[in-house]
């Protein structure tokens, strides 16, 4: 996301436009200014503070090292830094910043992703069938790095009687995992209708236990701007 994903600025697609206009760009490449560690199994495989990050449109941010810091079995060729190499992310078994583990994750976390999470008073209508799930001006508006804005709620707002815990779960970089609801209304199951992150990353701990709809499952009506 961010930069070169989603409606970011160097993306496919973007939400804006420059003025004066810039050429194509195929890659943006800058320092990165962090510990960066990788391990297979026990042994330490990568521990280098010259790590550059590579943007590229549509496709996510990558790690670059200098060819010295990375083991020759490893390494593979990057043409936009000259005399560094890329390192497959499924290569080795555990990546680190510093001293955060990056579980889960299948590419280097982006600095130019950011989540802000506004009180509001947006209204908020979520129906499946023929019950109405939600209908509140108590929201939490989620404007998140080149996606779409969204509106969350608490639970104490929701017909919680009518969901049930799905067996299914995502993982967001930025937010952590999620739990899925499934909804039951009218005889009709619907799976995986809304989403909560019960136990957020710290950046997105005003989102913790509230939930967001999905508009392909369910019928919502949020009162958000759409670009």
């Amino acid at each position: 996301m961010s930069l070169t994903t989603g409606r970011g600025p160097l993306s496919p697609n973007p939400a804006g436009h420059f003025v004066p206009g810039v050429p194509p760009v195929t890659a943006y490449v800058e320092p990165h200014l962090r510990r960066i560690r990788a391990r297979i199994g026990d042994r330490t495989v990568i521990d280098t503070e010259r790590a550059k990050l590579v943007h590229r449109p549509g496709r996510p941010t990558a790690y670059a090292f200098p060819v010295a810091d990375v083991p020759a079995e490893l390494a593979e060729p990057e043409p936009a830094v000259p005399g560094h190499v890329s390192v497959a992310w499924a290569s080795v078994d555990a990546w680190y910043e510093e001293d955060v583990h990056l579980a889960f994750q299948r590419y280097p976390k982006n600095p130019y992703h950011r989540i802000d999470c506004l009180p509001t008073s947006r209204r908020l209508i979520v129906e499946v069938g023929d019950v109405v799930l939600v209908d509140t001006v108590e929201t939490l508006a989620v404007f998140e790095t080149a996606l779409l804005p969204r509106l969350y709620v608490s639970k104490a707002l929701v017909r919680m009687d009518e969901l049930t815990p799905s067996a299914s779960t995502s993982w967001c970089s930025y937010k952590g995992t999620a739990t899925w609801w499934n909804a039951a209304a009218g005889g009709a199951t619907y799976a995986d209708v809304a989403w909560s992150y019960e136990d957020p990353l710290p950046e997105s701990s005003a989102l913790g236990g509230m939930l967001c709809f999905d508009e392909h499952v369910a019928k919502v009506v949020a009162e958000l701007p759409i670009v």
